[in-house]
C-alpha cells in the first residue's frame, strides 16, 4: 500500500522563502540597533577634580588638554535588565614625544566594571558612560 503526503512541494518551499523573508530582516535591525555611533566618556582630571563629558563620534579622534581620544566602536548590551556598554577605545598621550605612535590605552572599556582593563594615567581618568 502507498502512502501520500498531503503537502506538496511548492508550498513548503513559498512558505519557507516567505519566512525567511520576514525573519532576516527583524535579526539584521536588532544587532544594528545595538550598534552605536557615537560613544560618551567621562573625563576625571585628578589635579583640578573637575569631570568633563565628551561625546565621540566613532572613528574620529578628539584632542582633550593633552590627550587624543578615539573611539573604534561601541555596543551597548542585549539585556535591558542588565545593561552593559562596551567601547572599543584609543588614547594617546600628546605630551610624551617619544612616544609618538604608542597609545597610553589601547582596549575594550566596559561600562559596569571599569576596572576589568584600567585606563593608567597620572592626570587623567577616563570611563564609559554610553552608546548611541
Amino acid at each position: 500500500m502507498l502512502f501520500k503526503k498531503n503537502i506538496s512541494p511548492g508550498k513548503t518551499k513559498l512558505s519557507l522563502i516567505i519566512s525567511i523573508f520576514f525573519i532576516v530582516p527583524f535579526l539584521v535591525y536588532s544587532e544594528e540597533s545595538l550598534e552605536g555611533t557615537h560613544t560618551n566618556i567621562k573625563i576625571l582630571d585628578k589635579i583640578s577634580s573637575k569631570n568633563t563629558l565628551v561625546k565621540l563620534k566613532n572613528r574620529e579622534a578628539k584632542k582633550y588638554k593633552d590627550l587624543l581620544i578615539k573611539s573604534m566602536k561601541c555596543k551597548n548590551s542585549e539585556f535591558d535588565d542588565n545593561p552593559e556598554i562596551t567601547a572599543y577605545i584609543q588614547v594617546s598621550d600628546l605630551i610624551s614625544k617619544d612616544k609618538d605612535d604608542v597609545f597610553i590605552f589601547n582596549g575594550w572599556m566596559f561600562s559596569s566594571s571599569p576596572s576589568i582593563t584600567p585606563f593608567d594615567h597620572p592626570v587623567y581618568d577616563i570611563w564609559l558612560v554610553s552608546c548611541y
